[in-house]
C-alpha cells in the first residue's frame, strides 16, 4: 500500500495538465519496450560498456590488494594520529547496500511501473559505472597519497609502547592488515560510495517525479534531498569514528558528487528539461516509431529533438 501511494503521487506529479499545452514528449509508449521485447538488443547495444565495468572491476579489485605508499610518520605527528581506534557505525559490508542495491532496487520499481527497459538498462548501467569509476578514483588516491588515518596510532601501537628508528620514523608492531589500512584516511570510500550511489539516486528521482517542473511542490525536493542527508550523515560518521580527517570526507563527498552527476547526464538529460523523466535512448525510440497521437485529446505531441534534450534547452513554446 505504501508504494502504491508513493507511484500514486508520482503519477499525479508526471501528469500534470498544462503538459500537453506545452508540447512535451508525454509517457505514452510506456509499456512497449519491456524486458522481454527488448532487453536483449539495448544489453547487445551497450555489451562493450558490460565489457568496461568487468575490467574496472578488476582494477578495483587490484587497488586493494596492492600496498599504498607508507608515508613518514613521524613522533611529533602522533599528536593528532592518536584517537581510539573504534569500530565503525557503518559496516564497509553496507555501502553496497545502501549505495548500490537500494537504487536498482528503486529503479526495478519504476520498472514494473512504467515497463522502460530503457530506463531500467541505463539506470542500472550508470549507477554500475558511476560506483566503480568512483571507486577507482578514491582507491588510486588512497594507495598514492598514504595518508595515516586519526587512529593511525592503536593501528601502530597497539599495546601503547612507541619505537621509532633513528629519523623518529615508527617502527610498527600491529598487524599487517591494520597498519595497511591506516595509510589509507584520504579520500574517504564510505563518503565516496555514498554520494556516488545515492547522489545518482538523487538526480534519477529528481527527474522520474519532475522535481524542477515549476509547480512548487517542496515535498519533492524532501524526496530528492533524502539520499543526499543519508549520505552526508555516512561522511560525519566517518570523523565522528576517528577513522578519517573531515578533509577525507569533504573530498570523498565531492569525488561522489561529481562522478555521479557525469554519469548521469551520459545516460539522461537534466534533471530540470521538461522530458528529463526518461533516458536519451527512449526518446530515440519514440523517434524511430514516428509521431505518437495523443489518444486523449487528439492532439498530435511534437517529437523534441536530442539534440536540444542534450544541451538542456526547453521546448516549451515562448
Amino acid at each position: 500500500m505504501v508504494m502504491g501511494s508513493l507511484f500514486s503521487s508520482l503519477k499525479f506529479w508526471g501528469n500534470s495538465q498544462e503538459e500537453p499545452q506545452r508540447g512535451r514528449i508525454q509517457e505514452i509508449d510506456l509499456g512497449i519496450h519491456t524486458i522481454k521485447t527488448h532487453g536483449g538488443r539495448v544489453a547487445s547495444k551497450h555489451k562493450h560498456d558490460w565489457i568496461i565495468l568487468v575490467i574496472l572491476i578488476g582494477i578495483e579489485i587490484g587497488l586493494n590488494l596492492i600496498s599504498p605508499f607508507y608515508r613518514y610518520v613521524g613522533k611529533d605527528m602522533m599528536t593528532d594520529l592518536k584517537y581510539p581506534f573504534n569500530d565503525n557505525t557503518v559496516p564497509i559490508w553496507s555501502v553496497p547496500v545502501y549505495a548500490v542495491l537500494l537504487p536498482i532496487i528503486v529503479f526495478v520499481c519504476f520498472y514494473l511501473k512504467r515497463r522502460d527497459v530503457y530506463d531500467l538498462h541505463h539506470s542500472i548501467l550508470g549507477l554500475l559505472f558511476t560506483v566503480l569509476i568512483t571507486g577507482v578514483i578514491t582507491d588510486s588516491i588512497k594507495v598514492a597519497t598514504g595518508r595515516p588515518r586519526p587512529n593511525f596510532y592503536w593501528r601502530c601501537f597497539p599495546d601503547g609502547k612507541e619505537l621509532y628508528d633513528a629519523l623518529g620514523g615508527v617502527i610498527c608492531h600491529g598487524k599487517a592488515g591494520e597498519i595497511k589500512e591506516g595509510h589509507k584516511s584520504f579520500p574517504s570510500g564510505h563518503t565516496s560510495w555514498s554520494f556516488a550511489g545515492l547522489g545518482f539516486l538523487s538526480l534519477y528521482l529528481s527527474g522520474k517525479i519532475k522535481a524542477f517542473n515549476g509547480e512548487g511542490h517542496v515535498a519533492k525536493l524532501c524526496l530528492v534531498f533524502f539520499p543526499l542527508l543519508a549520505a552526508c550523515l555516512v561522511g560525519i560518521s566517518r570523523v565522528d569514528d576517528y577513522w578519517h580527517h573531515w578533509q577525507d570526507v569533504f573530498a570523498g563527498a565531492l569525488i561522489g558528487l561529481f562522478v555521479s552527476a557525469f554519469c548521469y547526464r551520459q545516460f539522461y538529460p537534466n534533471p530540470y528539461h521538461d522530458e528529463g523523466w526518461g533516458p536519451y535512448a527512449y526518446f530515440k525510440a519514440v523517434q524511430e516509431r514516428g509521431v505518437p497521437m495523443n489518444s486523449q485529446n487528439g492532439d498530435t505531441l511534437r517529437t523534441t529533438s536530442l539534440e536540444n534534450m542534450e544541451s538542456g534547452t526547453s521546448t516549451a513554446p515562448r
